[in-house]
């Protein structure tokens, strides 16, 4: 496939934002102030024994309590159920739960590896980590702007000072797979003391530590809707439009080479029902088709049947019938069609047969 470079146009973008800090730093409550300052519906999915509607005079919000077993399906569930709700902004608080709580990944690798896999840890992972790929996926491709908390906790390490063992503290560390922060637009750390210090931020909006706010927020808002260019579809549209191109049994390939797109995530947001009509006009066609064929091929199976199967016994008392109206003898019929019974004859052959029976008939009576 060819690659295909244009100049670089940020887009509209919906928020991936990370909040991490120790009990205590404020993560609910920040995230609750962000998502008032972006505005529209907020819901909350809460793993925290139902901490966040402890904060229901800060703004208005919709609020889930999601209880153990904390598997990767779980979140999935809660960002689907936002998207089909409508709402603007998800806080998850906290997908600490997913990877080290109770039932979540950690122990879902524990349980796998004391039974079915036999202690071999490697290979319960090999089951695991895709399911919480899954879960990743659904933040990225979420329609709709997605704030996660998370736990952290002192890091330390091990040293040798002269011979002797030390150990030192090196910060604190989020509490989940190592490399999350990567799958996020912004990634704050909370202090002890609600400092927020922001250790990724692609909007560079946290250039310098301060305790969040509403204004945050609306900075925020200001920052994903201000992209120069039209938004592309998002990861539920794309796969949307992968499964109806399958359907129609269009390659995605070529499809894309022939609009000079790298894959189908180029496509822009405005063009996306239009494809999706035109995908789904091309399936029902198709359809149409294909039953239109299964029907002929079901009519030729049927006649290729009808080409070896006699005349039923209803048929014969018929045509014992039609040869007595025309004055003939059944015997004189048969003798003169060249066959033993009347009930010899194919239903292939029914017609034909009628009409040299009249024949015999019209010149019987000549005769």
């Amino acid at each position: 496939m060819s690659v295909f470079f244009k100049k670089a146009e940020r887009k509209n973008a919906k928020l991936r934002l990370a909040i991490a800090g120790p009990t205590g730093a404020g993560k609910t409550f920040g995230a609750l102030l962000l998502a008032k300052g972006i505005g529209g519906r907020i819901a909350v999915a809460d793993t925290e024994n139902s901490s966040a509607e402890l904060y229901d005079d800060i703004v208005s919000f919709e609020h889930a309590n999601i209880q153990p077993p904390y598997s990767p399906e779980k979140f999935i569930d809660a960002i689907k159920a936002a998207e089909i709700a409508g709402f603007d902004t998800l806080i998850i608080d906290s997908i600490t739960h997913e990877w080290s709580g109770v039932g979540g990944c950690l122990e879902i690798v524990d349980t796998l590896a004391s039974g079915p896999f036999k202690g071999n840890s490697w290979g319960a992972w090999s089951k695991v980590t895709p399911r919480h790929r899954k879960f990743i996926d659904a933040m990225l491709q979420s329609s709709i702007n997605i704030i996660v908390t998370l736990r952290s906790k002192m890091e330390t390490i091990q040293t040798n000072d002269n011979g002797k063992k030390k150990v030192e503290k090196v910060g604190m560390k989020a509490e989940q797979r190592d490399g999350i922060e990567y799958e996020f637009t912004t990634v704050l750390d909370l202090t002890h003391n609600n400092i927020a210090i922001a250790t990724k931020d692609r909007t560079r909006l946290f250039i310098e530590p301060r305790p969040l706010s509403i204004n945050d927020g609306i900075a925020i808002k200001q920052w994903l809707i201000s992209g120069s260019a039209d938004a592309t579809i998002d990861g539920n549209q794309f796969l949307e439009l992968e499964m109806l191109m399958h359907q129609a049994g269009i390659n995605i390939e070529a499809f894309c080479s022939k609009r000079k797109m790298n894959s189908l995530m180029d496509i822009q947001v405005q063009k996306f029902d239009e494809t999706k009509a035109k995908l789904v006009q091309i399936i029902e066609k198709n359809q149409s088709n294909a039953r239109q064929i299964d029907t002929s091929l079901n009519q030729s199976n049927e006649q290729a049947c009808n080409d070896h199967l006699s005349i039923t016994p209803v048929q014969r008392d018929a045509l014992q019938d039609f040869i007595a109206e025309r004055g003939l003898d059944v015997m004189a019929v048969c003798e003169h069609l060249g066959i033993d019974s009347l009930i010899t004859i194919l239903q292939s052959q029914l017609e034909r047969a009628k009409i040299d029976i009249d024949q015999f008939a019209k010149a019987s009576i000549s005769a």
